[in-house]
């Protein structure tokens, strides 16, 4: 998702737009509250990224408290602690010491990628149940050490895919298989997205990962959520091209994927979008089957053409849902998970 983080620091765009996800989804299911068998008590390990996905819900969650928070930025854990929502929170500046002393049901990660990989197998010693930021890991080694580390726990563990929640995606899904379109066929999926100023861990690939791991996750997860098909063979190619202040960030990526069918699909992501575009993201994701086209552009929304019918605006449009809410409501109250823990690997062994 967009993000605007100054070198250390993330800042008032990014948490804004992290926070409207959150924001969005409560205004379209009527924020309707979520019971839980127990108190839940869950824990912040740091504030990049989509935190707001996790705060922005707990006014729907009586049973579940922030009993703790860390960050390594000191300025920055000084300046959300002051949130309503972690008021009583304990706070540390070492989250070895936060997960020992707190024991918390959940541990939320929202380092650095450098960080997550450390931070998940220390849950999975202490059996706490992990809701992490993407990707999960910056190699198949590490994602390796991660499935043997959370099955050997018998933890629950997701990632913050919070895409395939939303009701314009989950309608995308529910034409195909009605069969509207046909068999899939070719697939274009795009990330873009102004640059901003990123901080200093994104522009070193052994601490960031890569553009593609970073955000095209999101798209490999939704093509495979939205087409059914699994992506067997792919090609990628990436680059930086001019801004050389942001180093090992690459602002143009374009991925090539086999479907299981023998169909096409293809993803590109870029940091180019202008300063005076409206928006600071445009997410774009179009299905070509064997009987019409499906298609979801973030500026003018979700439309549908086949053999038998003329193009025009879906409207029926499921309300979007909450990651975070589908992971407690999964675990504690034994729904079946809408984001599967194998398709939380999947993507990341594709990108990866």
């Amino acid at each position: 998702m967009p993000d605007k983080m100054a070198a250390v620091n993330v800042t008032r765009r990014f948490f804004l737009a992290a926070n409207l996800l959150a924001l969005r989804a409560r205004a379209q299911t009527g924020g309707a509250a979520l019971r839980l068998p127990r108190k839940i008590r869950i824990a912040m390990l740091g504030f990049e990224g989509h935190s707001g996905l996790i705060l922005g819900e707990l006014p729907r969650l009586p049973d579940v408290a922030v009993a703790a928070v860390y960050d390594l930025n000191a300025g920055r854990l000084a300046s959300e602690i002051r949130k309503p929502v972690l008021a009583g929170a304990r706070t540390y500046n070492n989250y070895i010491e936060l997960l020992d002393r707190e024991r918390p049901d959940i541990a939320c990660i929202c380092g650095p990628t450098s960080e997550h990989t450390p931070a998940i197998l220390a849950c999975a010693e202490r059996r706490i149940h992990v809701a992490c930021e993407k990707p999960l890991a910056l190699s198949m080694a590490d994602l390796e050490r991660i499935k043997k580390a959370v099955a050997g726990a018998g933890i629950s563990l997701t990632m913050f895919l919070e895409m395939r929640f939303y009701g314009v995606y989950r309608a995308m899904r529910d034409i195909v298989r009605s069969g509207a379109i046909g068999e899939p066929v070719q697939i274009d999926a795009q990330k873009s997205y102004q640059l901003g100023e990123r901080p200093e861990w994104m522009r070193d690939k052994r601490e960031f990962g890569g553009t593609i791991p970073y955000i095209g996750i999101h798209m490999v997860d939704l093509i495979r959520f939205t087409s059914g098909r699994e992506l067997v063979k792919s090609v990628s190619m990436s680059a930086r091209v001019g801004f050389p202040e942001i180093r090992d960030l690459e602002n143009t990526t374009g991925t090539l994927f086999r479907m299981d069918n023998g169909g096409v699909a293809v993803m590109h992501l870029d940091y180019l979008r202008p300063k005076k575009a409206v928006g600071h993201g445009d997410d774009r994701l179009r299905i070509a089957g064997t009987k019409g086209v499906v298609e979801y552009a973030e500026h003018r929304g979700l439309s549908l053409v086949t053999d038998a019918v003329a193009e025009h605006e879906v409207t029926n449009v499921p309300a979007d849902g909450s990651l975070f809410v589908d992971f407690l409501d999964s675990v504690y109250n034994g729904k079946a998970a809408g984001l599967p823990l194998n398709d939380v690997y999947r993507a990341n062994e594709l990108v990866l």
